[in-house]
């Protein structure tokens, strides 16, 4: 380590996923969704989890959902995050009807809670890239 101080663990490119991690460049968030069951879909995949339909398509999405459940961690299990604990790791109901684990951001960790309104938020990354995070609804600046 040489006393560096540890980055985010940055996640690898898919061809599936390259559109989203392609728009999280400027900060939109793309999630894919189904025009034969009229579903969105989390995390990028090659069909439909719902239908098995091959056809899925990019849609863009404001980010906004409620916390459905919520862990504070105080000691890191990925040494990526050891200088970040304590940190809350929580699930999130998007609008479009799918659930993302992130990190909830922009206030203490232990206040984070259950039906919270979140909105998404954005962590730079080594190649221009960001990361999804969330942060309170009322964090927002207009």
């Amino acid at each position: 380590m040489n006393g560096e101080a540890l980055q985010r663990l940055e996640p690898p490119i898919s061809r599936t996923a390259e559109p989203f991690w392609d728009a999280t460049r400027e900060k939109r968030l793309l999630l894919q969704h189904c025009p034969s069951c009229d579903r969105a879909v989390w995390f990028p995949r090659a069909l439909c989890p719902h239908c098995a339909n091959t056809g899925l398509q990019w849609r863009e999405s404001e980010g906004r959902g409620l916390v459905y459940a919520v862990s504070v961690q105080y000691q890191a299990a990925n040494p990526h995050m050891r200088d970040r604990v304590p940190y809350a790791v929580a699930l999130v109901d998007l609008a479009e009807g799918v659930r993302v684990m992130s990190n909830v951001v922009g206030c203490g960790p232990e206040d984070v809670t259950v039906g919270m309104a979140v909105v998404a938020a954005w962590e730079p990354l080594s190649d221009g890239r960001h990361l999804l995070v969330f942060e309170p609804e009322h964090a927002q600046r207009p």
